[in-house]
């Protein structure tokens, strides 16, 4: 497997505390790797770690399998960013900045900027200054200032943060763009999980400075089995010939209702099932569990987290 980040029990004490604890986190080449987690729970000084802005207290970091040191830097002209609040130029315009990062970069494609406005929905506003700037507007500029050079690696810390959900979905579709036609390898944090569900190849779940979970969508999916509900005329029986015929999970939610899971079989054969058996089948309704679902399920505590799986 071509991994383009590995970390080794990374971890991080502040005041003797370890914000980050024995992280160990594999991110593959070319994929969009979505980093969950609630406030506090550690993601973006790992972020920062990474782009050697936080120096680890333990651990390893691998980037392009080049081992990560104190006083490494070269690296990072391979790397875009985007880290809490975006510090700009303030008199200068958006085309100014970009500029002026590329300079920085050693990135001499100047016609690209113009592109990268465009890409980022800044387009026609090459004379406002960034002091005029909406949250929106400098989220954008921080955006294409992260991937202006074109980079191989884009770590983005709440790249959605001040967005309308119209600005939510455009920079869906970009990142989206830049993994499919730039190869770009992306590793994106939100709050907004639902995004993250329908762009990451695989998330990371962190919770308190610790990785409770590396998993890929496919196989997340995979095992999310649909849960069903349904009502029926005598729940006892029904229960009884699911368990037994079936080898379903089985609850009784009251008089009428049940609610099925761990079941191999289609809705319409339990239905069939039930009905030969003289139990009639009133109402059905199969519900899918979502990343939210599976990420609160998670934080909220381990016990339920145990029994979801």
């Amino acid at each position: 497997m071509n991994y383009i980040i590995q970390t080794h029990q990374l971890t991080k004490h502040y005041a003797g505390k370890p914000v980050i604890n024995q992280v160990s986190m594999n991110i593959k080449e070319g994929e969009i790797y979505g980093f969950l987690g609630p406030n506090g729970a550690g993601k973006t000084t790992l972020m920062k770690m990474l782009l050697n802005l936080v120096k680890p207290t333990s651990g390893d970091i691998s980037i392009q399998e080049q081992p990560i040191m104190a006083s490494s830097y070269t690296y990072l002209k391979d790397i875009g960013s985007l880290i809490e609040y975006p510090i700009f130029y303030e008199e200068l315009t958006a085309q100014e900045n970009l500029k002026m990062h590329c300079a920085y970069m050693g990135y001499k494609d100047q016609n690209h900027i113009k592109k990268v406005l465009d890409i980022v929905g800044l387009q026609q506003i090459e004379r406002k200054k960034v002091k005029e700037f909406s949250l929106g507007m400098r989220q954008r500029l921080a955006i294409g200032r992260a991937i202006v050079a074109k980079p191989k690696v884009l770590i983005l810390d709440e790249p959605i943060n001040g967005l309308d959900p119209i600005g939510i979905k455009e920079v869906r579709e970009l990142l989206v763009m830049l993994k499919q036609q730039y190869k770009m390898t992306i590793l994106i944090s939100s709050h907004i999980v639902s995004e993250i569900e329908s762009i990451a190849d695989t998330i990371g779940v962190l919770n308190d400075g610790e990785l409770m979970e590396e998993i890929s969508m496919h196989s997340l999916r995979t095992k999310q089995q649909a849960t069903i509900e349904m009502v029926v005329s005598d729940t006892k029986k029904a229960k009884r010939l699911l368990e037994e015929d079936f080898n379903a999970n089985v609850q009784i939610m009251d008089a009428r209702t049940l609610i099925i899971q761990q079941v191999h079989k289609k809705t319409s054969t339990i239905t069939k099932h039930l009905i030969m058996h003289d139990v009639d089948v009133d109402e059905v309704e199969t519900l899918h569990q979502s990343l939210e679902d599976y990420f609160v399920k998670m934080i909220n505590g381990r016990d339920q987290y145990d029994s979801f799986n």
